[in-house]
């Protein structure tokens, strides 16, 4: 099903296969590029990010750096519209996915957010709900009642993506807080593949994560990106140069100016020898 089929039709599909990114029928679709054109982002009166034109390839990692307060998860955010939950939210430009643009008249956000999944910064998985029902949450939302075998599926294929079936296919009924940080966290990975995205944007997903926890979520980016596009912020630069394929610098003039985009390429040469002398500086360490 590609994102043109989904802004089209609201019917929720039932029978994901999210380790393949698979399609209804179980054929392999590819993954999708993201091409942003010309985009900014306001909060109210705030502008908070300017005139961003970036190609996200697909099938890849893009990891968005830059220092504090220039806008690199407003950004991310609002690739999935995940921004607009907060009042006065809008953008000006477009988000083109698989050809159509997210924020086009008649677009619902819901269907948007379904396709283009979302890990956060912290592990949240839901406290009262159990192992197998937390990886099914999202699809029960969007699908309604499904077969027992089916759910069994899904909960497998999905644990088996995120690296963590093995681990927990004996205690699938107790509760998904009682894991440990990493394990809590590629549990909110196997959630979010279970509705079978096409895209998973990561906001600093190992920032509240043990060195081994953090090892292990990022050989797991490493296997997801065969199947899907990957967008990861992080603070961690040599967590971008380990992870990600291509990288995109954000920047600020100063203190209440908007986050600009200033470089961006494959993240050899980004980490190598950017164009940009604050690029540089950043990666260095010499601010930020």
């Amino acid at each position: 099903m590609s994102m043109r089929s989904v802004i089209r039709d609201s019917v929720p599909t039932t029978a994901p296969t999210p380790t393949a990114a698979t399609s209804r029928n179980g054929s392999r679709r590819p993954a999708i590029g993201i091409d942003v054109e010309d985009l900014d982002i306001y909060y109210g009166d705030v502008h908070a990010v300017r005139g961003v034109t970036l190609a996200i390839p697909a099938q890849s990692v893009t990891a968005i750096i830059g220092p504090s307060g220039c806008g690199k998860s407003t950004f991310l955010r609002s690739l999935n519209r995940m921004h607009e939950v907060a009042p006065g939210a809008r953008v000006d430009g477009k988000v083109r996915v698989d050809g159509r643009d997210l924020y086009a008249a008649g677009v619902d956000p819901v269907l948007v957010r379904r396709e283009i999944g979302m890990v956060f910064q912290r592990p949240n998985p839901f406290p009262t709900m159990s192992i197998r029902d937390n990886v099914l949450a999202g699809v029960r939302l969007n699908g309604g009642r499904i077969k027992k075998d089916e759910a069994e599926t899904i909960v497998e294929r999905s644990l088996r993506g995120a690296n963590l079936w093995e681990e927990v296919k004996d205690r699938l009924n107790r509760p998904g807080a009682g894991l440990s940080g990493g394990q809590q966290q590629r549990l909110c990975i196997a959630r979010a593949i279970a509705v079978e995205p096409q895209v998973l944007l990561m906001d600093e997903p190992c920032s509240a994560l043990d060195p081994i926890s953090t090892s292990a979520i990022e050989d797991l980016i490493g296997q997801l990106k065969d199947a899907y596009t990957i967008v990861i912020v992080t603070h961690n630069m040599q967590q971008a140069a380990r992870v990600s394929d291509e990288t995109a610098f954000f920047n600020l003039a100063g203190v209440g100016q908007p986050g600009e985009l200033i470089e961006t390429g494959p993240t050899t040469k980004i980490f190598s020898n950017p164009d940009n002398a604050s690029t540089e500086a950043y990666i260095t360490g010499r601010f930020g």
